[in-house]
C-alpha cells in the first residue's frame, strides 16, 4: 500500500520544525507519521510527545516487555510502520531481534517467559476482543502487579491508537529498523516484518 496523502516536508510553525530536526536525530529521518499526519493535525505532537514521555519515563515495565507488547499489537493490527519502529527500539535497546521475530508464535516459543506469555495474551484478547476473558486475565495477574497490568493494558490501547493512525492512511515501513541496525552496529540485519 502507498500512502495516500502527500508528505509535508516543511510543515509551518516552530513546534512542527523542533519536532521534526528531534525526531531526525533521535531516528536518522523525519518519520512517515511526521510528514503526513502531524501537520495536518498539529494538536498532535504535543500529545504524541506526553505519550512518547510516558512511555520513556513513566512506566515500570522491562523495556523489552514493552518492545514485545507494542510490536506485537502492531502486528495484529497490520501496522507495518509500528512494527518497523518496534523493531528500531528493540535494535537501540540492546534487545534480540530474534525475539520479535518470534514473538508470532509465542504461545509456542520457548524464548518467552511465562511472565512474557501471559502479557502476550492479554495484549492480544485486549487489541482482539477489549473484553478480556477471566483466564486470561488471571493469569496475567499471577504474574503482575496491578500497576503493572494497567501499564500492559495501555500500551496495548495506546499501540491500537498509533496503529489506526498510520495503517489507514497507508504508512507503512520507514526503514527504521534498518537505520538503527546501521547506527547501532548490530551484528544481524533486521527481517522483514510479517
Amino acid at each position: 500500500m502507498t500512502m495516500r496523502m502527500e508528505p509535508i516536508d516543511e510543515p509551518k510553525g516552530l513546534v512542527p520544525r523542533i519536532a521534526n530536526w528531534m525526531v531526525k536525530r533521535r531516528f536518522g529521518k523525519v518519520m512517515a507519521p511526521m510528514r503526513v499526519i502531524y501537520p495536518r493535525l498539529p494538536a498532535l505532537y504535543r500529545l504524541s510527545y506526553a505519550i512518547t514521555r510516558i512511555e520513556e519515563k513513566g512506566l515500570s515495565l522491562d523495556p523489552a516487555l514493552t518492545v514485545l507488547v507494542t510490536t506485537y499489537v502492531a502486528g495484529l493490527n497490520g501496522c507495518t510502520f509500528c512494527e518497523d519502529i518496534g523493531r528500531a527500539f528493540a535494535v537501540y535497546g540492546r534487545q534480540s531481534l530474534d525475539r520479535l521475530d518470534a514473538v508470532a508464535d509465542w504461545s509456542t516459543s520457548d524464548v518467552f517467559t511465562p511472565a512474557e506469555r501471559a502479557a502476550l495474551a492479554y495484549a492480544e484478547a485486549v487489541t482482539k476482543e477489549i473484553h478480556v476473558k477471566d483466564a486470561v486475565y488471571e493469569e496475567l495477574k499471577r504474574h503482575f502487579d496491578d500497576r503493572a497490568i494497567v501499564e500492559i493494558t495501555w500500551l496495548a490501547a495506546i499501540e491500537g491508537y498509533f496503529n489506526r493512525l498510520a495503517g489507514p492512511l497507508g504508512i507503512g515501513n520507514d526503514g527504521l529498523c534498518e537505520i538503527a541496525v546501521n547506527r547501532v552496529g548490530a551484528t544481524r540485519a533486521p527481517s522483514a516484518s510479517r
